[in-house]
């Protein structure tokens, strides 16, 4: 991440996480939400107890998930 900033140290506490199901997100979904200028939360919503993991835009391109999926913008 730019400026050497440590995405982990980031507060999520007030972040909103959306979900992006490609069906009736019976087995479990993927939530992701923007933490920063360039940073993102993805979290499961079916172990709401698990951090969600980090990631830059970059990390996250790299994996192939797009925030658009989401109704987020890049």
């Amino acid at each position: 991440m730019q400026n050497g900033t440590n995405l982990y140290a980031l507060d999520i506490g007030a972040a909103s996480f959306t979900k992006a199901c490609g069906g009736p997100c019976t087995e479990g979904c993927v939530t992701l939400a923007r933490i920063g200028a360039d940073a993102w939360a993805l979290g499961d919503s079916k172990r709401p107890d698990v951090e969600p993991l980090r990631f830059t835009t970059e990390e996250l391109d790299a994996a192939g998930i797009d925030p658009a999926r989401f109704g987020l913008g890049a």
